[in-house]
């Protein structure tokens, strides 16, 4: 796996030029490269892993498919992070459709829910509890929490009031906590 694009002696422009002109060399690169952190994101917002591979293919594929648009107006990173959200949402959208109805940093977690009732929680006890939420509370959650959306972006983004946004923050807050204290 690769740790870092500059190591193996190609710029980040070098590496997106040879993703445009079709090179599977290049294209294994960005994906070695990428493919860790996407993930974490795509579990973040899947119901379950399966799901995030679903969400994190799909999103590799819009980005080798789209590479050539990307004008440089922000991070390359920044970009490619984008994209993967956009595609969990277009995939909560779908479910929702059909059914009728985040690396996670804990810090940032424990200051949505509460210092006290997380100290003996595990990482991964708190990625299992944020997963326990409905597609719906996880997706806002993570888009205001994790990712730093305010409730407007959420909104726009997904086709919801704000003030929808902030309730549905509101309760998955709620339940964590909820969550959080049967645990202890």
């Amino acid at each position: 796996m690769v740790t870092n694009i500059h190591s193996i002696g190609i710029s980040e422009e070098e590496l997106r030029q040879g993703c445009i002109d079709g090179r599977a060399g290049h294209q294994r690169l960005l994906y070695d490269y990428y493919s860790p952190k996407m993930f974490g994101i795509c579990l973040r917002y899947a119901n379950d892993y399966h799901h995030a591979e679903d969400i994190l293919q799909e999103g590799f594929i819009k980005i080798f498919r789209s590479i050539d648009r990307f004008r440089g107006d922000g991070s390359f990173d920044g970009w490619i992070k984008r994209i993967f959200i956009n595609t969990a949402i277009e995939h909560y959208r779908k479910s929702v459709n059909h059914s009728g109805h985040a690396e996670l940093e804990p810090s940032i977690v424990i200051r949505h829910i509460g210092e006290k009732a997380t100290d003996n929680l595990a990482t991964q006890d708190l990625m299992k509890l944020v997963q326990q939420l409905s597609p719906g509370y996880r997706t806002i959650f993570n888009l205001y929490v994790i990712e730093g959306y305010s409730h407007r972006e959420i909104a726009e983004t997904m086709g919801i009031s704000e003030g929808t946004s902030k309730s549905q923050l509101a309760r998955a807050r709620n339940i964590l906590k909820k969550l959080v204290q049967s645990q202890v």
